[in-house]
């Protein structure tokens, strides 16, 4: 007796901020096994079943190796993504390469019109080169006879969707350079080709890896382009709607969904890989690189960028000019008939205030989840696994392409045994998609903030017993403003644009724009599915205008600290 109170005795007490945070913790493993882990596993014992749920081991693998059509999505999908990663990723690392170690004219400018595509969805480019190289395009003489409908059209599309991808991730790597090096290789008396060589690209190979990771990822999960732009050329995306869609074999979608995630996944791992090894080429005393004038690198680089930046705003641009035709290619008057969409879609306007509700729960509930979550995992200082187990969960999205992991919600939620099915169909079910579908890039973004703090404010706040909820919300938070307000606005932005991730969950009162706009260019109304777009992208840019706008003042108001 005495040595069982003695034992008693000896358990650590929790404190009452150890209690909240173990049972918020708790709540956000729930969350993120209701839903995440359990549609994905649903996914998984689907592939291995038939219509009747009866188990049929690797029959439905077999089937699908031999369904020619299905094989040979597979290899359309990968041969487009490393096409398109060849052409793009050079293209964005010569562009960030001007915008971060050159001293041309007009960086700001350029860096906005670079951000263009991600504030737009990424039908609008298939749009665009449809009114170009179309059937009836102003310059479809200029492929010589091939036909845009195709491989041609999805690459040229892509490639326009995933160059600001590309980028943003190679300007980040370029500018963290060390300047110290280049004065080493400078006084060792090293041509600049031998620089290059030597020092800017080994220093860059992470950001290189990670941008091809990305676009040959975002390549090969799109569902918009080709589905667009795509005609008969069969991917691995279009194939999973076709299977789910068109012919209701949830089974074979659930395999192709396997597939799908497959290329994603090894993406992934491939990036986690490249990190690692990119983690120990910068030391704490790293001298940012500045540049100086050179004539002879500035202004070729400037003609570079000019080309590329008139390019992206010419499809911009022509998809604008298109949502304003009466009817393309024979009546080009200008008119305001194609954003009447009650004449094309049964939703009318109501698609894009679904889409801007959506978006707005998904980034205001969203960041707050992400940000509670990356705090409490980061400074929650509870003993056991499940921090560790819900940081991995948090890594998991990444490599959930947005159409495996819609599949999956619908196999999970749709399923009769399920007491959580009322929400398929309704907008709730939408918000959850996008939260998680976008939610890696937040919690790394909100991880990186937070771990710029001192830990030392917490253990003051424990000292003179402050609740870790009072310092959370009178220190970290007002500090940590800028970042959650650009964890607002992406996944804002992303959950206007998606297609892929709600295209299988949407009910006949929540049908998203960007669904609309595939409706209405299957239906043949090109000019209102441009129009569409260009609505979606407007609600976007007001937005980030909005952002950018009031960015200073928060950033003055809150990180006054940082400036001497």
């Amino acid at each position: 007796m005495a040595e069982a109170a003695l034992g008693r005795g000896l358990r650590p007490v929790l404190s009452a901020d150890q209690r909240v945070i173990g049972l918020a913790l708790g709540a956000a493993g729930l969350l993120m096994l209701v839903a995440l882990v359990l549609p994905l596993a649903w996914l998984l014992v689907r592939a291995f079943e038939d219509a009747q749920g009866r188990f049929v081991g690797l029959a439905n693998f077999a089937a699908y190796v031999t369904t020619p059509s299905l094989a040979v999505s597979a290899w359309n999908s990968l041969w487009t993504a490393g096409l398109t990663t060849l052409f793009v990723v050079p293209a964005a690392f010569a562009y960030a390469y001007a915008l971060t170690r050159s001293c041309m004219p007009l960086k700001p400018l350029f860096r906005a019109v670079m951000l263009l595509p991600v504030l737009a969805p990424s039908l609008l480019p298939a749009l665009a080169l449809v009114y170009l190289f179309g059937n009836q395009g102003m310059l479809r003489g200029l492929l010589m006879g091939e036909s845009i409908y195709g491989p041609i059209g999805i690459v040229m599309a892509q490639a326009f969707y995933c160059f600001p991808h590309a980028a943003l991730i190679l300007s980040v790597a370029l500018s963290g350079a060390d300047g110290r090096l280049y004065e080493a290789a400078a006084a060792l008396k090293a041509g600049r080709g031998r620089i290059f060589a030597t020092v800017t690209l080994p220093g860059a190979l992470g950001g290189i890896v990670s941008a091809c990771v990305v676009v040959f990822t975002l390549v090969v999960t799109d569902f918009g382009i080709p589905k667009v732009i795509g005609g008969q050329f069969p991917v691995l995306a279009t194939e999973i709607y076709k299977q789910v869609i068109g012919q209701q074999n949830f089974n074979m979608g659930a395999v192709v969904g396997l597939v799908l995630l497959l290329p994603a996944v090894g993406a992934f791992l491939l990036d986690l890989w490249a990190q690692r090894r990119q983690g120990s080429v910068f030391s704490g005393r790293a001298v940012p690189l500045e540049p100086r004038p050179r004539a002879g690198r500035d202004w070729p680089l400037f003609a570079f960028c000019l080309v590329v930046a008139a390019l992206l705003l010419g499809v911009v641009g022509l998809a604008v000019w298109g949502s304003f035709i009466r009817f393309w290619p024979w009546n080009l008057e200008l008119t305001l008939a194609n954003y009447d969409f009650a004449r094309f879609d049964s939703a009318g306007w109501g698609s894009l205030w679904t889409s801007i509700r959506m978006a707005f729960w998904t980034a205001l509930l969203g960041t707050v989840l992400v940000f509670v979550l990356a705090y409490m995992i980061e400074r929650g200082r509870v003993a056991g696994p499940l921090p560790r187990l819900l940081s991995l969960a948090a890594t998991l999205p990444l490599a959930v392409p947005g159409l495996v992991l819609g599949l999956a919600y619908i196999l999970f939620f749709n399923d009769p045994a399920n007491p959580l099915g009322f929400l398929y169909g309704t907008l709730a079910i939408l918000v959850l998609n996008s939260i998680i579908h976008f939610y890696t890039v937040c919690h790394l973004t909100a991880v990186t903030a937070i771990r710029q703090l001192d830990p030392e404010f917490e253990s003051v706040g424990a000292s003179l017993k402050v609740p870790v909820w009072v310092t959370f919300g009178r220190v970290t938070l007002p500090i940590c403003l800028p970042a959650t307000l650009d964890i607002f606005v992406y996944l804002f932005v992303n959950a206007m644009t998606t297609v892929s991730a709600v295209v299988f969950l949407y009910g006949p009162d929540t049908k998203p724009a960007s669904v609309a706009v595939i409706h209405m260019d299957e239906a043949g109304q090109v000019s209102a599915a441009a129009a569409m777009a260009v609505a979606i992208l407007a609600v976007n840019v007001a937005l980030k205008l909005l952002h950018l706008a009031g960015a200073g003042r928060i950033e003055r108001a809150t990180q006054a600290w940082r400036r001497r």
